[in-house]
Order: structure tokens, then sequence, then C-alpha cells
């Protein structure tokens, strides 16, 4: 672990590292930190940055939950209770629709057959469309999908949509690093995310993490793959 999370903290890690270990590095998995992201440009530039699919999803779960409360907040004057609606649907909404239930297909139905739920259909709509690219087994054919997904909504997304104007920038701003996936497939920072997890939050069992002989594994939940 390398104490803070900043651009230099990671960039001086970066710089300590042998040069040719780094010139051995082709790809980088890493989250939505920019730091990690204009750190390894400036140490590794003939790396590939590729962010986590994990992350990018989380991008589009959190915005998709941060709409849910802001229309409960909207139309009811408080926050979500056990017997509202939108509440109750929180976990359907972040279930695959491929993966739902009847009762689930029923309950989303019920939900946004209120007008009132409109802009949570809709951000419901392009975390699904998100969970469909990468589900895409034709590779191409996913990196296609989420071309189409990050153009649609980086202009004109009306005004009240206000997060997903915030999704789109941010996927507009990082869209290389998002797409740079689809051609290396299986790339992740997981196995960090499970080290870094662990040594936060310390139990009484040590956490075993498998990988590969030429996966190596740095701070600030970014990974490696050397030629």
């Amino acid at each position: 672990m390398v104490e803070g999370r900043s651009k230099q903290a990671f960039k001086s890690w970066l710089a300590e590292r042998p040069k040719a270990w780094r010139d051995g590095l082709e790809v980088v998995a890493m989250d939505g930190f920019t730091g990690c992201k204009t750190a390894t440009t400036e140490e590794l530039p003939d790396a590939v940055a590729v962010m986590d699919p994990f992350h990018v999803v989380r991008l589009a779960g959190d915005a998709l939950d941060r709409c849910r409360r802001r229309v409960q907040q909207d139309l009811h004057g408080h926050r979500g209770r056990k017997d509202d609606p939108l509440y109750r649907a929180r976990r359907t909404l972040h279930t695959g629709a491929d993966l739902l239930t009847d009762r689930q297909r029923q309950r989303l139905t019920a939900l946004f057959g209120v007008e009132d739920h409109v802009e949570v259909e809709a951000t419901w709509g392009i975390y699904q469309r998100m969970i469909g690219a990468y589900r895409e087994p034709d590779r191409s054919r996913g990196k296609q999908l989420m071309t189409a997904l990050i153009a649609s909504i980086s202009l004109g997304v009306p005004n009240a949509l206000t997060e997903i104007r915030t999704l789109g920038r941010t996927l507009t701003k990082r869209a290389d690093d998002v797409l740079a996936y689809f051609d290396r497939p299986g790339t992740s920072n997981g196995p960090t995310e499970a080290m870094n997890g662990r040594l936060e939050h310390p139990g009484p069992r040590q956490s075993r993490v498998s990988r590969g002989q030429d996966e190596v594994e740095g701070p600030f939940g970014v990974s490696g793959v050397m030629s």
C-alpha cells in the first residue's frame, strides 16, 4: 500500500520502479480516479489504460440510485421508506434485464407505468444498455454498443436528467479507457481491489487472491499486465 491517494503519490511510486519493469507493462487496469489516469499517461506512455468494467457499471448504478432518490424526494418530500414503490424496487432496478424474474418484471412494469417515474426509467435504461454491452459475447459488437451508448448521452440529454448528463460527461472524458476493455477482454483490477479491501478492513482470515504470473499489482486499485 502507498500512503495517500493522489496523482503525485502514484506517479512517484511508478517512477521508483525499474525502467525495465515499466517498459514491460502493456496494459494498466484502473478505476475512475483521474489521478491514476494522468500518472499512468506520464510515466507509462506506451501502456494502454483500461477502465475496469466493474467501476464503469458502478458509475451508471450510482447515477440510477441518485436519480431514484431525487425523484423520491421531489414526489414525497422524504427519503425512501419500506412501503414506497421506488424504495422497494431499489434492488430490482440493479438487476440485469435478462435475469429478472416474472415478479420483478411486474414490479418494474408497475413502477414505470407511473408518469412521475419517467426519469428513473430513462436512467435505468442507460444502466441496462451498459450491462448489455459488457455481456455481449461478440466483443466487436459490445464495443459498438458501448460507443453508441456514450454518444447518446454525451449531447442533447434533457436538463431534467441531471444524473445521465453527469454520467455522459464522465464517460465521454474516459471513452478511450472504457472502450479499450473490448479490445482486451478480461482486463480487470479486481485482484488489487480485493487486496486493498482486505488491508483496509482486516479480518481474522487472510485474503487469498489468485493471479496469473504476468499480472502485477500496484496501489490505488490499479493492476498491470506485463509483456
